[in-house]
C-alpha cells in the first residue's frame, strides 16, 4: 500500500490508525458500523480516509471511553444536540451503580478489624438485607403494625416515612450495620407472650379510632422532643397531657385520674420497637452529637412520665361521662 504524500488528501486505513493511536481492527470496526466516512477507495479497492475521519475517530474514542454504547455514539455524531441528552441519560444510569458500589465498599470495611465470630454475624446481616438495603420490609412491618385498613392514606404514609429511614447514598460502615440490624429486628421471630403481643391500640374495645390516636401522638411527640434534647427526666406537663388526650379522644373517653390509671395498665414496654427506635436514632445522630429524639424515644419518655406522674388533680368528679368508652 502506497503511503500518502503531502499532496494526497487521503490516508489508508493503516495510516489513519497510526495517526489516531488505535489498531487497524478498531478503524475497520467503526467503518463497518457507519461511524467513519470514507473519502473513497484506492485503485486496489482499499479504503481511504480524509482528515475529517481523524477528528471523528478521536471523538468516537472519547465517547467510548465514557462507556456510551456504539448506537448512542452514532446518534451523538449525527446530531449536535444529542450529546447533552446522552450524557444526562448516562449519569442517571450511573448514579444507582455508584451508590451500590459505595454500599459494598462500606460493607467490606465493616468486615475488617473484628473477631471471626463478629465477622460471621455481620456477614449474615449483610446477606439478608442486600446492598443497597431494600427498606420495603421495614415499611411492610410498620403498615401491619399501624391498623393500615383504618388509617387515612396520608397519615399512614407520613408515619411510615418517619419510621423508615432512607438509606444514605454514601454510607459509613456503622450505617451498613445499622440497616442490617433494623431488618433483623422486624423479621426475627418474637418470644411468645413478650414482644409479639398486639400493639396497645388493638387492646381497646371496638369503636377505637386509631387515626385520632396517631394524629394526637404526633403532636405529643413534638412537644416532648425539646424535653428529650434537654435531657430532662420524664415529668407531667403539656406533652404528657397531649399524650393522654390522644388516647382518650381515640377511645371516646375523658382524661381523668381514673383514665390515666387504666391507660397505664394498657400501655406496656415494646422491647422490639424500643430497640428499633434506638437504631434509628443512631442513624439520625451525627457522631459525637447528642441522640436525636425519635418517636420511639418520645413514646418511652411519655410512658415513663405517665407512670411516675401520679394521679392528676381534678375539680370535677373523677369518672367518665355516660356513653364514653374507656380502655378495657
Amino acid at each position: 500500500m502506497t503511503s500518502s504524500t503531502a499532496g494526497d488528501a487521503s490516508w489508508s486505513i493503516g495510516e489513519l490508525a497510526a495517526r489516531a493511536g488505535v489498531t487497524v481492527k478498531t478503524v475497520r470496526f467503526y467503518s463497518d458500523q457507519g461511524l467513519l466516512p470514507e473519502a473513497g477507495r484506492s485503485s486496489g479497492g482499499h479504503r481511504r480516509y480524509g482528515p475529517e475521519a481523524l477528528g471523528r475517530l478521536r471523538m468516537i474514542r472519547s465517547l467510548r471511553t465514557l462507556d456510551l454504547p456504539v448506537p448512542d455514539v452514532g446518534r451523538a455524531l449525527e446530531r449536535d444536540d444529542a450529546l447533552a441528552d446522552l450524557v444526562a441519560d448516562r449519569l442517571r444510569e450511573l448514579r444507582p451503580q455508584l451508590v451500590a458500589l459505595r454500599w459494598r465498599e462500606a460493607a467490606l470495611h465493616l468486615l475488617t478489624d473484628c473477631s471471626p465470630e463478629e465477622r460471621a454475624r455481620r456477614l449474615d446481616l449483610i446477606g439478608a438485607m442486600g446492598l443497597p438495603p431494600d427498606t420495603d420490609v421495614l415499611a411492610r412491618f410498620w403498615r401491619r403494625w399501624l391498623f393500615p385498613a383504618r388509617l387515612p392514606a396520608p397519615l399512614l404514609a407520613g408515619i411510615v416515612d418517619v419510621a423508615v429511614p432512607a438509606p444514605p447514598h454514601d454510607p459509613t460502615p456503622a450505617q451498613v450495620l445499622a440497616f442490617g440490624r433494623l431488618r433483623a429486628i422486624v423479621t426475627a421471630p418474637c418470644p411468645p407472650g413478650v414482644v409479639d403481643r398486639p400493639p396497645a391500640p388493638r387492646r381497646f374495645r371496638d369503636g377505637f379510632r386509631p387515626a385520632v390516636l396517631y394524629s394526637g401522638l404526633r403532636e405529643a411527640y413534638d412537644l416532648a422532643a425539646p424535653e428529650l434534647r434537654a435531657g430532662r427526666a420524664p415529668v407531667g406537663g403539656e406533652a404528657l397531657d397531649r399524650y393522654v388526650a390522644a388516647w382518650a379522644d381515640a377511645g371516646g373517653a375523658r382524661d381523668s385520674a381514673a383514665f390515666r390509671r387504666r391507660l397505664t395498665g394498657v400501655l406496656a414496654d415494646e422491647p422490639r420497637l424500643d430497640h428499633y427506635w434506638d437504631v434509628v436514632s443512631e442513624l439520625a445522630t451525627p457522631p459525637g452529637a447528642p441522640p436525636e429524639p425519635t418517636p420511639g424515644a418520645a413514646e418511652a419518655w411519655l410512658r415513663e412520665a405517665l407512670t411516675g406522674a401520679g394521679p392528676r388533680a381534678w375539680t370535677t368528679a373523677d369518672s367518665d361521662p355516660p356513653g364514653r368508652r374507656t380502655p378495657p
